[in-house]
């Protein structure tokens, strides 16, 4: 149980469960920015016209195909 709960993911990203949370985590960040990015341009739609689309593009790029 604890190895599905933990290893087995990280292991399919061939990462280790640390790699594996330090990359959740700093994708995490960068979402937590686009989305304040997006806010702020909903307020203000002159403010951060691409910030997040842009912030959006750069993660999928990170992630797409991860594991295959």
């Amino acid at each position: 149980m604890i190895n599905r709960i933990f290893i087995e993911h990280p292991q399919s990203v061939d990462e280790t469960y640390l790699e594996h949370a330090k990359f959740a985590a700093t994708f995490s960040f960068w979402l937590f920015l686009a989305a304040g990015a997006a806010l702020i341009h909903a307020i203000i739609p002159a403010a951060f016209e691409k910030t997040g689309s842009r912030i959006i593009a750069k993660l999928y790029a990170k992630t797409h195909n991860r594991g295959q």
